[in-house]
């Protein structure tokens, strides 16, 4: 993984001229909003490992296995444009963030990025699918193309594992910055302090 040019991503800041949003995201708020992004994610993950758990521990069929929130409002597991919804907007949030990571961090988060714009163009499939009301091959229930291979349940699980790990390398990387890349950061996101450089 290449970290060759690691300001090639960086927002940079031009005296006099006032800050985009996304430079702001990118810069002095980078922290806060990769923290919130962060959580969004956990209880994501949480909801879907609930839902693992009440299949495959407690017995319960699947569509009885909801999830937490989903006991309460079962739609939210139902509604394909809810999960279409936040396939997007992990999408977006993945794109509006990048310029905040440089070097090794950046080359990870890309990585989620594009696992992530598959599992959103599977998202899409079955949101086009309940739009249409026409489900691929005949199937009862709209159909992903890895469903093929894969249930519904363990596909999500490993499309989220497969997103989670990289976003984690490159956040991982991205507050441990190696030498050269921490001064091409715009944002007050590593662990090193620059001052305590020799």
């Amino acid at each position: 993984m290449s970290t060759a040019n690691p300001a090639s991503n960086v927002c940079a800041y031009q005296p006099g001229k006032p800050l985009s949003l996304s430079d702001k995201l990118n810069q002095q708020w980078h922290k806060p909003a990769l923290l919130t992004y962060t959580a969004i994610v956990l209880a994501h993950w949480s909801e879907h490992l609930a839902q693992a758990l009440q299949i495959y521990v407690l017995g319960w069929p699947i569509p009885e296995s909801r999830g937490v929130l989903g006991l309460w409002f079962p739609w939210l597991i139902s509604s394909e444009a809810l999960h279409y919804l936040y396939a997007l907007v992990m999408l977006v949030a993945f794109w509006v963030l990048r310029k905040g990571f440089v070097g090794r961090s950046y080359t990870w988060w890309m990585i989620a990025f594009w696992i992530q714009f598959w599992h959103h163009i599977e998202h899409g499939l079955l949101q086009g699918q309940a739009i249409l009301g026409q489900n691929l091959f005949g199937s009862p229930v709209p159909l992903s193309m890895a469903q093929l291979v894969l249930p519904r349940v363990e596909l999500h699980l490993l499309y989220n594992t497969a997103v989670t790990i990289p976003m984690g390398i490159a956040m991982f990387y991205h507050m441990f910055p190696l030498p050269g890349e921490e001064p091409h950061m715009g944002c007050t996101c590593s662990w090193h302090p620059r001052t305590a450089k020799a």
